[in-house]
């Protein structure tokens, strides 16, 4: 009797094991820019080209990870989605400089060993994800800039284009508005309407991002931008500074932030949030909160977060009034947001 009841726990034992391995959680979170979003000033159609396209990059990269695809496929097909897109500030929708280029920056950290890559200032490689991704896998470096980021772009083989390719009329309206002053804008302004009295800006911060976690438990975070409107001088923001825009540490979380870099810098803000996690023991919410609400707020700095830790748990606060969001633990149940309520 000892003998079967021994056998009996081991086995049982083995099967608890099995079922908590086997139950580990998938989730994908994903952003496309914080700041002065307000339906007010957004269309019908516009505001379901948003959703649409959010909801398409939720789908795929949630598809990935349900066939048991690792969390970097996830994100890195998340993030390709958005920068093919338009609508936002990455890719092939970024933003002029005051030069009249597109300069791309975009960065990636995996959590299993903290490896990380990112890319700043190129004007030529059709998706800046895979730029950094590469700089991460092949590379002994972590961050490449202009042109010698574009030259092991190149020889890594991945697709590219004329810098044209990144031109589209909203956006050189932008720059054009824009051109002969000293401001800058962290996002895209745009125009509805057929007159002044029509006319709002849309001042938001079109960084995209992702961040998941596969059924390894192995969490990802990707970010990519077209940075700030009318910038001068080389300026490069937070998103391919590894600690500010982007970080991820399986023993607390994944983070892809958005908003104005410049203070996104000053406050690491994505490892402060892993920070209060791994050394406060805050959860991920009151973290992500306690940095963007809180910290970076007081010091002036506007945007928003997206951040997962490996249970699947999600957050994404923002102190504008509306950021692009969405995310992902179920096939078939996406979640998409844009206003603050």
């Amino acid at each position: 009797m000892m003998k079967t009841s021994k056998l009996t726990l081991l086995v049982f034992a083995m099967f608890v094991t099995f079922g908590l391995q086997a139950q580990q959680k998938i989730a994908l979170v994903i952003h496309g820019g914080a700041g002065t979003i307000k339906k007010e000033n957004m269309s019908d159609e516009r505001e379901k080209a948003y959703e649409e396209k959010l909801t398409e990059a939720l789908n795929a990269g949630y598809a990935i990870l349900e066939d048991g695809g690792s969390s970097l496929e996830a994100i890195q097909e998340a993030i390709m989605i958005m920068e093919n897109s338009e609508l936002f500030n990455a890719g092939k929708g970024a933003v002029f400089t005051n030069e009249e280029k597109n300069e791309l920056d975009a960065a990636v950290m995996t959590g299993k060993d903290r490896n990380a890559g990112a890319i700043a200032g190129v004007t030529n490689v059709k998706n800046p994800i895979l730029a950094a991704i590469a700089v991460m896998n092949n590379s002994p470096h972590v961050m490449m800039a202009g042109g010698g980021a574009e030259q092991f772009a190149e020889e890594q083989g991945l697709e590219i284009v004329a810098p044209s390719y990144f031109y589209t009329e909203d956006r050189h309206k932008q720059i054009e508005r824009l051109k002969n002053t000293e401001k800058q804008k962290l996002d895209h302004d745009g125009a509805q309407g057929t007159n002044n009295a029509q006319r709002f800006y849309d001042e938001k911060f079109g960084t995209v991002g992702a961040v998941a976690v596969d059924k390894e438990g192995n969490i990802t975070a990707g970010t990519s931008t077209g940075g700030m409107t009318n910038k001068r001088y080389g300026r490069v923001g937070d998103v391919p500074i590894i600690g500010s825009g982007t970080y991820a540490d399986n023993e607390t979380c994944g983070v892809s932030a958005t908003g104005h870099g410049e203070y996104f810098i000053r406050s690491v803000v994505a490892y402060d949030i892993a920070a209060l996690m791994k050394y406060k023991g805050m959860s991920l919410e009151d973290a992500a909160n306690e940095v963007v609400n809180n910290k970076l707020k007081a010091m002036g700095g506007d945007g928003g977060v997206i951040a997962l830790d490996k249970q699947g748990n999600i957050t994404m606060p923002f102190n504008t009034s509306g950021m692009y969001r969405g995310y992902i633990k179920e096939k078939g149940k996406p979640f998409v947001g844009i206003y603050q309520d």
